[in-house]
């Protein structure tokens, strides 16, 4: 018997964002993506073909303000994706990590798909802007995805010297842990990976 395709639709529409698109957790790494921001973009560009993820998604957002809201607003429509997509959460591993080298630069990304939000970021960038997005928004993006998946989430560069190398690190480490962390347990299939019972 086939599994069924995990996805889930967004449309979020504030005064501040509007958000439109669709994530597909078993999907191939194909993506179509513009938020305005061009490194954004491509974080999120790596996010998905890292992640094995498909991704449709389009944000207008109020960058004549700042890229905060933008950046945020997206983070939490793809944590709110991801908890949709994934239904009840039985049968998936629920945590995963990555270390993930890229030249001179190691990042560890963890993941807990627990029920309980909360970010914890550590970049060691150590400039304003990386390309064209503000670099203190990244712990931004991260918080509103560990709000929206309802997760832990950790990302921690160890050492490295491109600022630029240390965002990418982190969104290829996010995106293969969180992988793991949706991918199914064909031995506990029908199980909540909880003692409480709850996620």
């Amino acid at each position: 018997m086939a599994l069924k395709m995990r996805a889930a639709s967004f449309d979020r529409q504030t005064t501040e964002t509007q958000i439109k698109g669709k994530l597909t957790i078993d999907g191939q790494g194909k993506y179509i993506v513009s938020t305005g921001i061009r490194f954004f973009d491509h974080m999120l560009e790596l996010f998905t073909r890292h992640g094995g993820f498909d991704l449709q998604l389009n944000c207008k957002g109020d960058l004549d303000v700042d890229q905060h809201h933008t950046v945020e607003d997206v983070g939490i429509t793809l944590g709110e994706a991801v908890s949709r997509a994934l239904g009840d959460r039985k049968g998936i591993n629920r945590a995963g990590y990555f270390v993930m080298p890229m030249d001179e630069t190691l990042a560890v990304a963890a993941i807990d798909l627990s029920g309980r939000p909360h970010a914890v970021v550590d970049l060691k960038v150590r400039v304003r802007m990386v390309g064209d997005l503000q670099s203190e928004l990244v712990h931004d993006f991260f918080d509103g995805f560990a709000m929206g998946a309802r997760a832990n989430v950790h990302c921690k560069v160890l050492y490295g010297r491109s600022n630029h190398h240390h965002i990418e690190a982190v969104f290829k480490a996010f995106a293969r842990a969180l992988r793991v962390a949706c991918a199914r347990d064909a031995r506990l299939a029908k199980m909540l990976p909880s003692t409480k019972g709850l996620l």
